[in-house]
């Protein structure tokens, strides 16, 4: 031990000696789990499209891209064991804030705060075009995975491969027009929560106690500590957070009409366009939250297919179970380098 410390002082001594700072020399030689926590410490942003987004970039610039989309009530955090991973492998991972998430911020006040499908995948979309990424592997659970889907639906030149959790989950307002049976609009209480001003102030109230109960409920046999989700949580004070929220859920009701810029996407989506990228679905057995049964969305995916059921895993996969989720980022890449 007293050796391997002498070694590191002397490395870094002359490392400033040759104009290199001790902070880097420092990092270049910490284990691989200490480099990720400090990625994901260090915040980047950029300028995409209406957003200044922020997100976090590990991995070989010249590797194979992987974009991993969170969902709501969940931040960048649920890829961090994931990217750790993928990095390993020698792939370039980018993992955005969506609109309403922490360091992620709207250019202009003027905007308006949309939480409909479409604008989430054009977000992606003009995240990629910032960073010149023509095309990635995409993954992504809950709203991430609706955007992924989305994303691979109507720009497949975009997405190489896809990994998206609970399937197909491309919805239109039509669509949501029709009731369903009672149990299954009882896991919806949230979203008819929210279509109240009631639900929208008592989120606003109790934002950190709501999500963490989505959390436990989601998730019932993920025991998570306080300290994972309080990292997490920071990302609910984004200033448009309630807003978007709200918004995404009203929306998904007809309570919200969206913007006319985005109608001609809807339309497509209302249609339930097939996807053809290479795909792997995943889904945990111990899901709390509301999704669809894997034979209900596998005729959807009209090229190289599988999917995986995990067993004991609830709704925040990628974190529950980061080594199947970045397993299946393998398997498509696989697919795509033959």
């Amino acid at each position: 031990m007293k050796t391997q410390t002498t070694f590191k002082s002397l490395l870094l001594i002359a490392l400033q000696l040759f104009g290199i700072s001790a902070v880097l020399a420092q990092s270049s030689i910490e284990p691989v789990g200490n480099r990720s926590e400090e990625i994901f410490s260090h915040i980047k942003q950029i300028k995409a499209g209406m957003l200044d987004v922020g997100y976090v970039e590990a991995g070989p610039i010249d590797g194979q891209t992987v974009l991993l989309i969170h969902g709501w009530p969940y931040d960048i955090y649920s890829y961090k064991e994931v990217s750790e991973q993928l990095v390993a492998k020698g792939f370039r991972v980018l993992v955005p804030y969506l609109r309403g998430y922490g360091s992620t911020t709207f250019l202009s006040q003027e905007t308006s705060r949309n939480g409909q499908q479409s604008a989430f995948a054009l977000d992606m979309i003009a995240f990629m075009d910032a960073l010149n990424v023509k095309s990635a592997i995409v993954g992504g659970f809950d709203w991430g995975a609706r955007t992924a889907d989305i994303m691979a639906a109507l720009w497949p030149e975009r997405v190489k491969g896809l990994v998206s959790v609970s399937g197909y989950l491309i919805g239109s307002q039509e669509g949501n027009r029709a009731p369903l049976k009672p149990k299954a609009e009882q896991s919806w209480w949230y979203q008819y929560y929210f279509a109240t001003e009631r639900g929208a102030a008592g989120y606003e109230a109790n934002t950190y106690e709501f999500n963490k109960l989505i959390w436990q409920t989601a998730s019932p046999t993920w025991k998570f500590d306080k300290y994972t989700y309080d990292r997490s949580a920071g990302s609910f004070k984004n200033q448009d957070h309630i807003k978007i929220v709200i918004d995404n859920y009203r929306w998904r009701l007809g309570l919200s009409k969206g913007e006319a810029k985005y109608d001609e996407l809807e339309a497509k989506l209302a249609k339930f366009p097939v996807i053809t990228v290479p795909t792997v679905t995943l889904e945990g057995d111990a899901n709390g939250a509301p999704h669809p049964e894997p034979s209900a969305y596998a005729a959807r995916f009209k090229g190289k297919y599988a999917h995986h059921t995990i067993k004991g895993i609830g709704h925040n996969l990628p974190q529950e179970a980061p080594e199947a989720f970045a397993d299946a980022i393998l398997e498509v890449a696989g697919w795509i380098n033959k």
